[in-house]
């Protein structure tokens, strides 16, 4: 028996990285799962627990039609994770606007829209429900060459835990992951973009980085999705409003 069996989980940006982890995890917990992504998502997974859509987690028409479609194919939505997001590395004052509106608005807009969409239907539904939204350790603290993704990552933040106490009365609990270093496709662009703005090497960049985890190692995609799924069970009946972080135990905690 899967802690999710018979659940039905929509995961935003589960194409690759955190959000395919996320999905594989909730996959083999037992439910049914939807990944929305701007690409096709490639998972070993049976046809009648798994569902790809394509579209636009900034887009609020392709949002609410990822939600009527995951409740058209399996009844109904008992988990959302806002996962989708984007990062880029330059200084504010070399920014273009263009720049910090589309970091911002990716990481902002789409937790908004998803967890909206899902509440919406949790309610509808009358029996409760789990959001969980993306947040980074950079939304703890700002970080160099990082403004643009270290606000919208605290926005992230604020935005869980006043959402929680919005849907308190409804029995629908809302939370948000603060990963650490995690080993994704992103390491490739965050290394050469600071490698760029520094003058280090990407591997000196990497290396910097690793030195700052006590735990010795950078996350991986199933660290995050482990702790994600749990936070959907009913063993974290009591938490909601909370941004929780798998870090290796660096700060900020």
């Amino acid at each position: 028996m899967g802690v999710h069996d018979g659940k039905v989980a929509l995961v935003t940006g589960g194409a690759s990285g955190i959000g395919k982890g996320i999905v594989e995890r909730f996959l083999a917990d037992g439910a049914s799962v939807v990944s929305f992504d701007l690409k096709p998502t490639a998972i070993d997974a049976p046809k009648d627990r798994f569902l790809s859509l394509e579209g636009n987690a900034c887009d609020e028409a392709a949002v609410n039609k990822a939600v009527a479609d995951t409740v058209s194919r399996f009844g109904c939505l008992d988990v959302m994770v806002c996962n989708a997001g984007v990062i880029a590395i330059t200084p504010v004052v070399e920014m273009d606007f263009a720049e910090w509106r589309r970091v911002t608005e990716v990481n902002m807009h789409s937790i908004f829209l998803g967890a909206r969409a899902a509440a919406r239907q949790m309610i509808k539904q009358g029996r409760g429900g789990v959001i969980v939204n993306a947040s980074s350790g950079a939304g703890r603290r700002g970080a160099p060459n990082l403004s643009h993704y270290c606000a919208s990552k605290a926005a992230a933040i604020g935005f869980t835990q006043s959402l929680a106490i919005e849907l308190a009365k409804h029995r629908i609990r809302v939370n948000c992951y603060t990963p650490g270093h995690i080993q994704t496709p992103f390491w490739k662009d965050i290394s050469e973009g600071f490698s760029r703005v520094t003058g280090k090497s990407p591997d000196d960049i990497v290396k910097g980085f690793m030195d700052t985890v006590p735990w010795g190692r950078f996350g991986t995609p199933a660290d995050v999705a482990a702790a994600v799924s749990w936070i959907a069970t009913p063993d974290a009946e009591y938490i909601s409003g909370q941004a929780i972080a798998m870090n290796g135990a660096e700060l900020p905690f």
